[in-house]
């Protein structure tokens, strides 16, 4: 597995490596945004890890470029701003987690097994669901609506189809915490709640009344199917 490190600090960088290249994964190194662009571009790491804050294009910056061009590679952030605006920011690129400094190097391997955990294992996903007017296809990580084509990424997959199979139940956060992030992931404030936000932008004809992902107060998020049609009697 590569892994691209994007970090002004020339020390911290160096410890990044370190801690990354100790587990067994090829690292490459970054020492700003464009250059952390560059190297995305011409390598195509399996994850990367940008800093937030660096001279030239930021974390930010880089994450979008990617984003417009693939939506599937995880992207941690790694900051020192503590404010909820900055991981809310983050988790509305696109990114998949967003880690804070300082952090230990256990929480930091953790974060990233799980994440490439969720991308790369195999999946054994229906080939297709649907969701009203929505068809879910697993496999391709894409979402079809009247011939229009929506890209998934394996995350917002795994959302979907948990609400799928709790189809009229309220799911907890908790539940799409474990489910969708791991059980060794350690939340941030809002992480589900953010990532819903993003997905409902891309999925529901209107964001403000969602028809697909519901929002049940105090209890979390359901899909509420449409009900069967009455058996008609001749």
């Amino acid at each position: 597995m590569l892994i691209l490190l994007a970090e002004d600090d020339p020390i911290t960088l160096d410890g990044l490596q370190e801690c990354v290249e100790r587990e067994g994964f090829r690292v490459l190194k970054a020492r700003g945004g464009q250059e952390a662009w560059e190297l995305w571009q011409k390598h195509k790491p399996d994850l990367c890890c940008l800093d937030v804050m660096m001279p030239g294009l930021d974390g930010y910056e880089v994450c979008r470029r990617i984003r417009a061009q693939d939506s599937h590679t995880p992207i941690l952030f790694l900051s020192a701003k503590n404010e909820e605006v900055d991981v809310v920011v983050g988790l509305q690129l696109g990114a998949d987690d967003f880690v804070r400094k300082p952090f230990g190097r256990h929480e930091l391997l953790a974060r990233i097994r799980s994440a490439l955990r969720r991308t790369h294992s195999p999946t054994q996903s229906r080939l297709h669901f649907q969701m009203k007017d929505l068809t879910i296809r697993p496999r391709e990580l894409r979402a079809d609506r009247a011939g229009r084509r929506i890209d998934l990424s394996p995350r917002e997959v795994v959302i979907l189809e948990l609400l799928f199979e709790r189809a009229g139940e309220a799911v907890s956060r908790n539940e799409l915490l474990d489910r969708v992030w791991g059980v060794d992931y350690l939340p941030e404030s809002r992480t589900v709640d953010q990532h819903i936000a993003r997905l409902r932008k891309r999925i529901e004809l209107n964001p403000d009344r969602p028809e697909i992902i519901e929002t049940v107060r105090n209890a979390g998020y359901r899909y509420q199917p449409p009900p069967l049609p009455a058996e008609g009697y001749e």
